[in-house]
């Protein structure tokens, strides 16, 4: 539910919080990117590292394609594309709950051959090449990837994992976060928080060093579908042991974001689509055909123009070559740096400005800064490098975290901070939101004319996320409030947000008044949560009702009820008006400035929250889209099964046969068996294979389980007969060593009982007991002896006359009798007690002496 990530996440404050409810066995981190998903976990036991693929690679194609019907990833998904153009889909980020008609849609049209088209909802969806042309949205796409990325982490975990923290891009819209999470619930994980990848990078530098005094730095974070900065101060402070008794460290690190900037247009893909055209181009020129026109032609020269690029970055020219390209074509051509960064050149400035933004968002100039902390893998680039050094110099320039790796790694140990499974170090963190949200609501009007809309903004550019303010409202009836962008977050994107109906108002106000409240108005908590989800999260009628009694009269002298700001509530001025973070009426009166607690002075209203503009997926359609994926997953695991009873299948009728043709009448398979019984195998394994040859594409995994039975029951008895040939001499060795041991223990528990019978001294034993022993001796002897010489008339192509299965029961039953005499306890000798006899007669009365016999 979108309402729990908009509650503020206040364990994203401390790297040990003692705030959440639950513990979390284990965290999953995520950094979706356009090109590349890693991912880490944090598990206790587990080392913490970045989570490896199947194919033990340390990221992951951020692909999910189609190969006719085989489901595949990563970076098999993403080569399939020059043969299975529409059927492979990457850059998918581009269309996380962006509209049908944005200017990112026809971005993505220009780099991908997918074909697209608008949903319900007004954003996009895929379309596959299937003959049912199954159409799956961004959301179900991304889930796949996400639940493919859980199989890896409950591989390595052991157990089921649920609970994920994904990056994000700092100008991610909440449209775009609402389709992110939407994803992951999904793919079956649960969102414990959504965070920022510079924000992330900070975190994981911050791990390792201390700040004694505050640094400013910049994370410079160049990725494939955008470029971002983000202005971040760290400070190490002294914890306080009453606040923080739970810390495992003497510090802790405050990080907190002053301002950030981005480039939505410029990144790694830009650069991949302009080094495509020139291959393009180069192609129209030497072969005059528009490869354009073709799907595979244009899949097969972006992954070269990707390949070319690596090359570009430590070389000055690089080679592209693609056989049968298009039109049975074999295209090569040489690419120099220098043409590449001539397509370039516009870029140059757009690289840098996403720094100095960033900068005038924080107040402040490069001066401050202590360094640019390059993350990111088109940070790489010699062109951006080169336009980094030319604006701020080179020493600003730090390279001292993985450019790939960092945000995956901050955000596991941010997310590590919600549980109390992980001590780590204590890090404070404080992010900001990019945009102006407004909320915007009718005035009253006393006139028949449409009311004018007041608009506030309430939480401006850069204000903290986990904040939330109280707008107060002089109303009577039940009316609405919208909360949205103050201007275009992105060309093409709506502003509206969500519009919140509050009701119940006519009702609260009535009874308010009429227990003593003095003009009631309506107070409603607007909160940013720490993932940047804006939401109403209450509302209340409230007014202040006086207490005429001597107790109120003095509990107002001394300004018990005067108004205090909690929570994190802000003062501001709105409209002229002083307020508690409130929006003033249409009578421009001043609103007052308690805050909205259920109370005896408040009653809870009702809030109906709608979506104006793109709403997120319903729990129902949620619900669908999980079917539809779980579908495909058991699909899959029905064609494993299948494939993996038909390769059994088809191992088991060549091993038989092997055994049939092979190593001549000595093998232990032929000397254990009769010829009709080969010639019944022989038989059904030639019908089998003619059967696997013909029919078995078409089979049902239950008919390819029952031929591998069917000859295996004919091949049984054969290998039942040569495992008891090499069991039969261990299990008669058994019984026979019982055998031994019983009679050895019986000679001597004999004589002594006999010895101890001649003593007086107690026996463990009885004759009835020995006698017992010895009569199960004989009769396992008289057994083992009778068919032993009948098992030596057997012949090995015979079924035994005796199992080594019944020797061993026989042998295990002597055992246990034995056994309960062996460990039998000594009984203790009976002491006999003394007593003294006091005469009250003559001298001459006998007594009982010591020894407990009459003494005279």
């Amino acid at each position: 539910m979108r309402s729990l990530l908009r509650l503020p996440l206040l364990g994203l404050l401390c790297i040990l919080s003692v705030v959440t409810q639950s513990a979390f066995a284990s965290v999953l981190a995520i950094d979706y990117g356009s090109d590349w998903i890693k991912a880490s976990l944090m598990k206790p036991g587990v080392p913490f590292d970045v989570l490896l693929n199947k194919d033990s690679k340390r990221k992951i194609q951020s692909s999910v394609g189609w190969k006719r019907n085989d489901r595949l990833f990563g970076s098999d998904a993403f080569n399939i594309a020059g043969r299975f153009p529409t059927d492979s889909f990457s850059s998918i980020k581009y269309l996380q709950g962006v509209p049908y008609n944005s200017e990112t849609v026809a971005f993505f049209t220009s780099i991908s051959p997918a074909t697209l088209s608008p949903t319900s909802r007004g954003t996009v969806s895929l379309t596959r090449a299937d003959p049912s042309s199954t159409q799956y949205t961004p959301e179900e796409l991304v889930a796949m990837q996400f639940a493919y990325v859980k199989d890896l982490a409950e591989a390595l975990a052991g157990e089921k994992v649920t609970d994920v923290i994904v990056t994000v891009p700092p100008f991610y819209t909440q449209f775009e976060k609402d389709a992110v999470v939407d994803a992951i619930e999904i793919s079956g994980l649960k969102t414990v928080a959504l965070i920022n990848d510079g924000t992330a990078v900070a975190v994981n530098y911050a791990m390792t060093r201390s700040f004694p005094t505050p640094e400013h730095h910049i994370i410079y974070d160049a990725g494939a579908s955008s470029v971002r900065a983000t202005v971040v101060t760290f400070l190490t402070v002294p914890n306080d042991p009453k606040v923080s008794s739970m810390s495992t460290s003497k510090d802790s690190t405050h990080i907190t974001v002053g301002g950030v900037g981005f480039d939505r247009k410029v990144g790694g893909t830009e650069l991949d689509r302009r080094l495509r055209d020139i291959l393009v181009e180069d192609f129209w020129r030497k072969h005059r055909k528009d490869i354009r026109t073709d799907k595979r032609g244009m899949a097969k020269l972006w992954k070269e123009a990707g390949r070319v690029k690596t090359i570009l970055s430590a070389n000055a020219e690089a080679v592209a070559t693609v056989e049968s390209v298009a039109f049975d074509i074999d295209f090569k051509t040489k690419v120099s740096r220098a043409d590449f960064e001539d397509a370039c050149v516009d870029l140059k400035g757009k690289w840098v400005q996403p720094i100095f933004d960033a900068l005038q968002n924080a107040g402040m100039t490069m001066g401050n800064i202590t360094s640019v902390i390059m993350a990111g893998g088109s940070s790489r680039t010699p062109m951006v490098q080169a336009a980094i050094k030319a604006a701020i110099g080179e020493e600003k320039l730090a390279w001292n975290v993985n450019a790939d790796e960092a945000a995956v790694l901050g955000a596991a140990l941010h997310g590590a901070s919600l549980s109390r499974q992980f001590k780590t170090k204590e890090m404070k963190v404080t992010d900001i939101s990019p945009y102006d949200i407004q909320v915007s609501y009718a005035a009253e009007s006393t006139t028949s004319k449409s009311p004018r809309t007041i608009h506030t903004v309430v939480f401006p550019a850069g204000s903290k996320v986990g904040s939330k303010k109280t707008l107060t409202f002089k109303r009577k009836e039940d009316f609405g409030v919208r909360l949205g962008y103050k201007g275009v977050p992105v060309a093409g994107f709506p502003t509206d947000l969500l519009e919140v109906e509050i009701t119940g108002i006519t009702e609260a106000i009535g009874n308010l008044t009429e227990w003593g409240a003095v003009d009631p108005v309506v107070k409603a908590t607007v909160m940013l949560s720490e993932s940047g989800f804006v939401s109403v999260q209450s509302a209340v009628a409230f007014g202040e009702i006086k207490d005429d009694t001597i107790t109120g009269k003095l509990k107002g002298l001394f300004g018990a009820g005067s108004a205090t700001s909690e929570g994190g509530e802000e003062t501001e001025s709105v409209g002229g008006q002083t307020e508690s973070s409130s929006a003033t009426s249409s009578s421009g009166a001043a609103s007052p400035t308690q805050t909205p607690v259920k109370g005896p002075n408040s009653i809870e209203l009702k809030l109906n929250v709608k979506f104006p503009s793109i709403p997120p997926m319903t729990v129902s359609e949620k619900r669908k889209s999980r079917d539809k994926l779980l579908a495909v997953d058991n699909e899959e695991k029905a064609k494993q099964r299948k494939e993996e009873a038909r390769n059994l299948l088809e191992s088991y009728l060549y091993r038989v046969r092997d055994l049939l043709e092979e190593g001549g009448e000595q093998t232990p398979f032929m000397k254990c068996s009769k010829e009709e019984e080969r010639r019944r195998i022989r038989q059904k394994l030639e019908e089998t294979f003619g059967w696997l040859h013909d029919k078995a594409d078409e089979a049902e995994t239950w008919q390819l389980v029952e031929k591998r039975s069917t000859l295996e029951s004919l091949e049984r008895p054969i290998v039942h007969r040569y495992k008891e040939i090499e069991e039969f001499p261990r299990a008669l060795n058994n019984s026979q060593m019982w055998n031994w041991s019983t009679r050895l223990f019986l000679t001597e528990a004999k004589t002594n009982l006999e010895a101890e019978e001649a003593s007086g001294a107690p026996s463990k034993y009885t004759h009835e007991d020995l006698a017992a022993l010895e009569k199960t001796l004989v009769e396992h002897e008289i057994w083992l002896n009778e068919n032993v010489e009948k098992q030596k008339g057997v012949k090995m192509n015979e079924d035994p006359v005796v199992e080594s299965e019944e020797m061993r029961r026989r042998a295990k039953k002597l055992e246990e009798h034995l056994q309960r005499l062996v460990k039998r306890k000594v009984p203790l000798r009976r002491k006999t007690t003394t007593t003294t006899t006091t005469s009250t007669g003559t001298s001459g009365s006998p007594k009982e002496s010591a020894s407990g016999h009459d003494e005279l």
